[in-house]
């Protein structure tokens, strides 16, 4: 049976989070301290040797994003953690600031250390003020008792907008701009917020980090999946039993998540499909549930890890009906910035309230099938990339849903 493994979670009912107390009883803020004493190189080397990649969707390498910062010259530097927990269905971030939110900020500290920068942001999301006030709690916690050293950190809210999940979005929103994405290269690293070098990560990978910097790179790299190694948090929804949260190790495999910790689908329903990585994700069938939940055993299947939301979907559920509504959201949260996304997520959603009304055709899903394919390489960031994701997964996994809408 699939075991929990709680790294990101493993203070979760242990400790007041408003109690800084607590959490350096079990040993908080050691990490921050070995982390100091340790030269700067070879704890990068130790971050890159954990091979630990990040928790928000992109999957892109920690430790090498955080040595592109580090060899970069400025007078200033900042660390920024995406806390933006847009993607429907998802809560991990959540849960990790509500319950340990020390955690976060002694990850933020290390990085802080390792590429030399004394400023960082917590970017979070506007539907969270429950959340700010915890981390503010926290902040001003960590300032009195000075663990934090000359690491400043402020809490900064977002406004609801989807696509400052992305993070050259976000820096923008930081600004004071308006949230939309800014055309790469310079990535972050090199040139982010105010033109300095930025790192952003994820809550879930900041907070792995403590863990990483007092057990070794090593030791986190022999969990789970080799090419995407350590644990996910995964959060489930839909038609489950089990609607909860999870943080396994990389190699668990979908089936399962859904059927061992998920619990099954519930009323003795069969299972028809099951989304992951948020709105974003494909649908994955039956076929494909033997599949890791590691980055490129996802993506080898056409589909995405992204945030860890798993959405499942008993045999009832009419999946034309459930991806218009999300080819919908996507025409609502782009944010216009390039024609690909701006008029592919409205002909997208018009061709799919055409096909679920019953008045379209076969034509019509090949032309959606094309459409989807243009905007995966032509939109200029994640979210127009990853719109046509639902649809076109739906079109090759699920073909009778759509045949069946044709008269």
């Amino acid at each position: 049976m699939a075991e929990e493994m709680r790294i990101v979670l493993r203070n979760y009912g242990k400790i007041d989070p408003l109690k800084i107390d607590d959490y350096i009883s079990l040993g908080g803020y050691n990490a921050l301290k070995k982390a100091c004493a340790t030269d700067k190189t070879a704890l990068i080397d130790d971050i890159k040797k954990s091979n630990l990649r990040g928790r928000g969707g992109a999957g892109f390498n920690c430790g090498m994003k955080w040595s592109f910062a580090a060899m970069a010259q400025a007078d200033q530097k900042y660390v920024v953690c995406n806390a933006d927990e847009g993607e429907p269905g998802t809560y991990k971030d959540r849960l990790i600031m509500e319950n340990d939110p020390q955690t976060l900020l002694e990850g933020m500290a290390i990085c802080a250390y390792a590429i030399g920068a004394t400023k960082g942001y917590i970017y979070c999301r506007g539907e969270y003020p429950q959340v700010v006030k915890i981390l503010n709690t926290a902040i001003a916690q960590a300032k009195e008792k000075g663990v934090l050293g000359d690491f400043d950190i402020e809490v900064r809210m977002g406004a609801g907008a989807y696509v400052c999940g992305e993070e050259t979005a976000l820096i923008e929103s930081l600004e004071g701009n308006r949230g939309e994405p800014r055309y790469k290269p310079p990535y972050p690293p090199a040139q982010g917020l105010w033109q300095k070098p930025t790192i952003v990560n994820n809550v879930e990978t900041f907070a792995a980090i403590p863990v990483i910097v007092e057990k070794g790179g090593e030791w986190f790299a022999s969990i789970g999946a080799p090419s995407y190694p350590g644990t996910k948090v995964l959060t489930l929804t839909g038609d489950i039993n089990n609607r909860t949260f999870f943080e396994v190790p990389t190699n668990t495999t979908i089936r399962e998540v859904i059927y061992k910790l998920g619990g099954g689908i519930p009323s003795g329903k069969k299972f028809k499909a099951v989304q992951i990585g948020g709105t974003s994700g494909a649908f994955i069938p039956e076929s494909q549930l033997d599949t890791p939940i590691a980055f490129d055993a996802m993506t080898a299947i056409d589909a995405a890890l992204g945030s860890g939301a798993v959405f499942v979907l008993d045999e009832t559920r009419d999946l034309v009906d459930v991806t218009t509504q999300i080819a919908k959201f996507f025409e609502h949260e782009s944010c216009g910035k390039c024609a690909p996304c701006r008029e592919g997520t409205m002909r997208m959603f018009d061709l799919m309230e055409k096909i679920n009304d019953g008045e379209g055709s076969a034509q019509d899903v090949a032309l959606l099938n094309k459409l989807g394919r243009v905007m995966s390489y032509s939109c200029l960031c994640g979210l127009g990339q990853a719109a046509p994701a639902p649809v076109l997964s739906t079109i090759k996994h699920f073909p009778a849903d759509y045949n069946a809408k044709f008269a």
